[in-house]
């Protein structure tokens, strides 16, 4: 998989370089990390067909940069970067997972402690030696003990929209080998879980000695845990788990189904086969050794009395009462947005201008997307204040010009990420506010109110006529920063007297809200958007991780605003 350990070099160079001051060349770095990241394809693949023009043809490859993916597709290695990893042996990625430890921080405490590694970073905070480094101070040394402490508490655990891309190679791969019939995600990862701690693949084929033996050959496995003839468990080269099983094919719909839910979901599925004094098992529906349905999941669930369960639902938490009494909610599909509400530019912290953001949105087949860059109190991301709003309101119109004489009918609408200050305000005047055609408004600073405080201050925006979306409602970065407190129930009542929108960031590490909180809200009537919260042309297609999200959350389309046409969206506006 050399996306991936592309992406991760190409990070660490980034920060290496920022670390030692060098101008612009670490933008470009993590900018072609991103683009690497969201290809649909290895780039070895496209080196092999085309050679290094080809690699240059890549968004944001320059020849500089070709030349190092050549040089590790055909060493393994990139003498650049293990020269600047030898000028600062630090461990990037770990240090960089706690939060608030960016590369300068990294290098100061380098410098001052010789810090490398989580390990010692956490030995020098609780010892009581950041706080007296120039800069730092007490409340720098608890902030990071605290992001030690929540980066523990993950349990190793990955977010999975980060390594779907990897996960989705894998997949075809196996599905390439000769042997195979059918492969799918198992696990964690075919209920679209927020964080996953391994990869579970399962296959279905006549020959599953074959299949385990070429599997074991892949140069990605490192070490191998475990191997039999239908199973092996091994350890990948970006260390990460991987577990496959195979099954015969008459098996899939059985096997699909015990592979897929939680453990209490199988438990209690196993329960109803018992009550009609059957057994269900991996390889079928069983009376008296007698096989009564196997071959699909549809079978194997409507010879139970059940409806089919949509794996993201098969988590324990109802879905089997709700299958027994038809009642399965008709789910969100994954084409059903026509929209992204959350997208920001070059104006701000955006790599992207607003012609490039449209047309890759168009590319992915959405119909319009809404300019929500940051507004003036967001000092660091160069937010902007009313009259830079105006003007970029002016660009929008000049824009949208553009794709009406190129017949397209692709609709830019005029946004913002409006800050919500401590006390419930907002940084942008309602007059402005009132010309734009989406308000979001959303909590950057003062993370850390009561929940009674922090209630009240984002309550007291959404009661502002113009607020018509929270995004990000509870702040969370997984693996990375807790929710801060806040009575989301709260929220979600005064979203339905208000007709305050509430938001489903789709970025990976937020997905935030969580999915407790969407059906919380779809049984009150609240509305939602799902929204990339695009930093990249690559993210818009994180709208995939907040649809998951949504369905997890039992929502239907009718739930979600951005489903409809923007003419039809907007009506549901304040």
């Amino acid at each position: 998989m050399i996306n991936q350990a592309l992406v991760k070099i190409f990070r660490e160079i980034a920060v290496l370089l920022e670390m030692k001051e060098v101008p612009f060349k670490p933008q470009a770095y993590e900018k072609v990390s991103y683009i690497i990241g969201s290809l649909q394809e290895e780039v070895s693949d496209i080196y092999k067909e085309g050679g290094i023009k080809a690699l240059e043809d890549i968004p944001g490859v320059g020849k500089g940069i070709a030349e190092k993916i050549e040089e590790y597709i055909k060493t393994g290695h990139i003498k650049d970067y293990e020269k600047l990893k030898k000028e600062m042996p630090v461990d990037i990625e770990g240090l960089r997972s706690v939060e608030g430890i960016g590369p300068k921080t990294i290098l100061h405490l380098y410098k001052k402690l010789g810090i490398k590694n989580l390990d010692q970073l956490e030995k020098s905070a609780k010892a009581g030696k950041i706080r007296n480094i120039e800069g730092m101070g007490e409340k720098t040394e608890e902030k990071i003990l605290k992001g030690i402490g929540f980066l523990k508490s993950s349990g190793g655990r990955l977010v999975s929209g980060f390594i779907m891309p990897t996960a989705k190679m894998f997949l075809d791969r196996i599905r390439a080998l000769p042997e195979v019939g059918v492969a799918e995600f198992a696990g964690s990862l075919r209920r679209r879980q927020e964080t996953i701690g391994d990869l579970d693949f399962i296959v279905f084929s006549k020959k599953p000695e074959a299949v385990i033996e070429n599997f074991l050959k892949f140069p990605e496995v490192k070490h191998v845990y475990s191997k039999g003839k239908h199973k092996a468990l091994v350890r990948l080269d970006i260390n990460i788990d991987a577990d496959i099983s195979v099954v015969s094919p008459e098996s899939y719909g059985s096997a699909m189904i015990a592979w897929t839910g939680n453990k209490q979901h199988n438990i209690d599925i196993r329960k109803i086969a018992e009550k009609h004094g059957w057994l269900l098992n991996d390889f079928g529906l069983w009376k008296d050794k007698v096989s009564l349905a196997s071959k699909t999941e549809e079978e194997v669930y409507n010879k139970m009395g059940m409806d089919w369960i949509p794996p993201e639902m098969r988590n324990d938490s109802g879905e089997i009462k709700a299958a027994l009494e038809h009642k399965i909610p008709e789910l969100i599909g994954y084409d059903d947005l026509k929209g992204d509400l959350q997208v920001q530019t070059d104006w701000t912290d955006g790599e992207h201008s607003i012609e490039e953001m449209a047309k890759a949105a168009e590319k992915l087949g959405l119909e319009y997307i809404c300019i929500t860059d940051h507004t003036k109190s967001l000092a660091m991301t160069g937010g902007s204040d009313e009259k830079k709003l105006l003007k970029q309101m002016a660009e929008i119109d000049n824009v949208n010009s553009k794709f009406k004489i190129q017949s397209s009918k692709f609709k830019i609408l005029k946004g913002a990420e409006v800050n919500i200050m401590k006390d419930g305000s907002l940084d942008i005047d309602d007059e402005t506010l009132a010309m734009l055609d989406v308000v979001g408004a959303a909590v950057h600073h003062n993370f850390n109110m009561s929940e009674d405080d922090m209630t009240k201050r984002i309550t007291r925006a959404m009661k502002n006529p113009n607020v018509d979306i929270i995004f990000h409602p509870t702040g969370r970065i997984i693996n990375k920063r807790e929710a801060y407190k806040v009575n989301v129930e709260e929220l979600l009542k005064i979203a339905k007297k208000t007709k305050t929108v509430m938001e489903i960031d789709a970025f990976p590490d937020r997905l935030d809200l969580k999915d407790e909180y969407i059906r919380k809200g779809v049984e009150m009537g609240v509305k939602f958007s799902i929204d990339s919260d695009a930093h990249h042309t690559s993210h818009l297609q994180y709208l995939e991780y907040g649809i998951a999200q949504a369905r997890r959350g039992w929502a239907e389309a009718k739930d979600i605003i951005n489903t409809r046409p923007w003419q039809e969206m907007l009506k549901l506006l304040k």
